[in-house]
């Protein structure tokens, strides 16, 4: 399934939105040298990204360690008191649990991700606001991170993608705007899917990806648990009731009835809303 477009207007400009896929781009065409030279794309990555084995042992990887990893095939060449050269000793390794979210390892995988956060982001931004959104999408990338080292943690493979911080994005979305419809297109047949349905597919999909694929999958896990987490916390507590976004009125589709905007104000005031499962 594919997902074209949500049919779930937003209050406010999405400038975060706009500014994420903006550098996300820059960075790909520009400095990642994606697209001109494969070779210096994987050196930038290998200075750039998060690669577990480095955050493992809070040191760059090694000549050897690298040269095992792309020459030998060997994926997960980590070495615990590694004393050999380091390719890039100035490197910052725990800094790259942020920068690996502007880095892309495809145009393909470039586009889908910032397709897919332009469906979904745009509207978690007009929920939260664009510093809260902000700060909750990066929080979303690192978690996602984590939850790919915590089951590769010897990996020397750099992580590369904004596809985990896209997740806590659809894994809120789930949780506020669970029956919005998804135009998608499911073989050679448009069809509009709650978003619930969408979400709770694309999700469990997940957990099917090939071994040696070269995919991520626990950074999606990760990363979608901790925006359906955030979100019911958002959407259950105190904080979920305060006037977060003051622009403009309801939408049909918010489900939050706590970021002060959604049909229901209060959850201590909670009354039917036809579109809440």
């Amino acid at each position: 399934m594919i997902p074209l477009r949500d049919e779930n207007p937003t209050r406010i400009s999405p400038f975060i939105t706009f500014a994420i896929i903006a550098a996300c781009v820059l960075i790909y065409f520009g400095p990642q040298q994606g697209v001109v030279d494969e070779t210096q794309a994987i050196d930038f990555n290998l200075e750039y990204a998060a690669i577990p084995c480095e955050l493992r042992t809070g040191d760059p990887l090694s000549i050897e360690e690298i040269d095992a990893t792309f020459n030998r095939g060997n994926s997960e060449a980590c070495v615990v008191d590694d004393t050999t050269e380091s390719a890039f000793p100035s490197k910052i390794v725990y800094l790259g649990a942020f920068t690996s979210m502007f880095l892309h390892g495809s145009i393909l995988h470039l586009l889908g991700n910032m397709w897919s956060l332009w469906i979904f982001g745009n509207n978690i931004e007009d929920r939260l606001g664009h510093l809260r959104y902000l700060i909750f999408y990066l929080a979303g990338g690192v978690v996602a991170t984590i939850a790919h080292f915590l089951v590769q943690p010897s990996s020397t493979v750099p992580v590369v993608g904004a596809s985990g911080a896209i997740a806590a994005v659809m894994g809120a979305y789930l949780v506020w705007f669970p029956n919005a419809p998804i135009r998608t297109l499911i073989v050679f047949v448009l069809r509009d899917v709650s978003a619930k349905w969408f979400l709770a597919f694309w999700f469990v999909s997940q957990f099917f990806t090939g071994a040696n694929s070269g995919v991520a999958w626990m950074a999606h896990v990760g990363g979608f648990v901790f925006g359906v987490v955030i979100g019911l916390l958002i959407r259950t507590t105190d904080f979920g009731s305060r006037n977060i976004n003051r622009s403009g009125d309801p939408l049909q589709w918010d489900n939050t009835g706590g970021v002060g905007r959604g049909p229901l104000p209060h959850p201590l005031e909670r009354r039917r809303n036809p579109y809440e499962l």
